[in-house]
């Protein structure tokens, strides 16, 4: 048979930070498929652990002498069986043995591999022939917090989100045009600024919380004029980041602000209503499920999105759904390890009326995977930057899916107005 696995090859590669990482090479009878695995900067408490001790070295040593033989010889079509094979060789809840970020580039390169051998898109034979909705691009324009250094917003992304374009090259298109105008706004703003960028291709200026979201406010709606569609936009709080504990209030050293729970959840309200924000991801720390909830009830027509809530982990997801905190999750695959894991994750999350927002991370190789899972799994939205490499990546894949679907694709729906 033409999917059955006859080898695995992993080396090491290097991440857009410079970072080592692990890509998987997965070769059957009649097909082939190739996965890098990613890194985040700021990581839930609840991921699977990235590599084993020894680090990337010592995941390939362990795909060499203990994964690849156990794989050999299954049948790639079954990737359920490969993925709980993965979890039956590490033996823990969260992959110290092997690694997350090894399970994910095997996970990965496998169903490529199972698609190529069928000579189908990976998206194509994920997803079916009903998989013709294209993700919403949600680019982040300005970086913060944990994504940049200096005298920045505390808020770690100001994320554009051009829902009302009517294809997915318009969307993009929008996209880097509230990106470059921002760019331009920022050297007339700020006399120190001088064109730096985050790992995502973000700007990086020395301006305030307040700048910031009037900065994008005003690109989003000159952009949205021009193309006469609306462009809106939201951020990513990453909350958990400035929460301190012991003090129990969220710090903005920047801006001199402590602000404790009731006191966030106001702000972030305020935030809501006076910028018509679509999106607000991560808006507190990552145990505060009922904060979430609370988020969720008050703020209308916005998108609640939990990441370092959730993990991508079920479980979690399940806690959240009881008491409807949020309304969406972030879905990075690397964060739970395989595939099978990351689609039962997405499945519960749309039975229960969540949208699934299919990530990168920030800490990313020119991977374009997320592309077709976004697809496949019918996510309306793609969290993947604007204009720095890796996320051109998958940004050009989309525009390649949406060329090859032709008069079958559509945009996704989105429940905010």
């Amino acid at each position: 048979m033409s999917s059955i696995i006859e080898d695995l090859i992993a080396r090491k590669i290097f991440n857009n930070r410079g970072e080592e990482t692990i890509e998987v090479d997965v070769i059957t009878a009649g097909g082939f498929g190739r996965a890098g695995a990613p890194a985040g900067k700021s990581r839930g408490k609840t991921e699977v652990v990235y590599y084993p001790t020894g680090g990337v070295e010592a995941a390939i040593k362990k795909v060499d002498e203990l994964i690849a033989p156990e794989l050999a010889g299954l049948n790639a079509d079954f990737q359920e069986e490969i993925d709980n094979t993965l979890h039956e060789i590490d033996g823990t809840e969260d992959f110290k043995n092997i690694g997350g970020n090894t399970a994910f580039a095997i996970s990965l390169a496998n169903a490529e591999a199972a698609a190529n051998s069928h000579d189908r898109l990976l998206f194509e034979f994920l997803g079916g022939n009903v998989a013709n909705t294209l993700p919403y691009p949600l680019g982040n324009c300005i970086s913060g917090g944990q994504h940049a250094r200096g005298k920045v917003p505390s808020i770690q992304e100001y994320l554009a989100l051009p829902y009302g374009a009517e294809s997915f090259v318009e969307a993009q298109t929008a996209n880097a045009q509230i990106h470059k105008r921002i760019g331009d706004v920022l050297k007339k703003k700020s006399t120190t600024f001088n064109g730096g960028k985050s790992d995502e291709g973000a700007w990086i200026a020395n301006i305030t919380t307040d700048d910031a979201f009037e900065v994008m406010a005003r690109a989003c709606e000159e952009v949205g004029n021009e193309l006469d569609f609306e462009c809106r936009f939201g951020i990513d709080v990453a909350a958990s980041s400035f929460w301190k504990s012991k003090e129990e209030k969220y710090v903005y050293e920047n801006e001199g602000i402590k602000r404790d729970t009731a006191e966030q959840l106001e702000y972030l309200l305020s935030l809501v209503e006076k910028y018509h924000l679509a999106y607000v991801e991560d808006p507190f720390s990552e145990d505060d499920f009922d904060s979430f909830a609370e988020l969720t009830n008050k703020a209308k027509n916005c998108m609640v999105c939990g990441d370092d809530l959730f993990t991508t982990n079920t479980e979690r997801l399940n806690n959240g759904i009881k008491i409807n905190a949020g309304n969406a999750i972030i879905i990075k695959v690397n964060q739970i390890g395989t595939l099978t894991d990351a689609a039962e994750t997405i499945q519960a999350a749309q039975s229960n009326g969540y949208d699934a927002v299919m990530s990168h991370r920030s800490g990313d190789t020119c991977d374009w995977h997320i592309a077709h899972l976004a697809v496949a799994y019918r996510c309306p939205v793609i969290k993947t930057g604007i204009v720095e490499g890796t996320r051109i990546a998958k940004l050009n894949e989309l525009i390649r899916i949406e060329h090859f679907l032709g008069s079958r694709a559509r945009m996704a729906d989105l429940n905010i107005h």
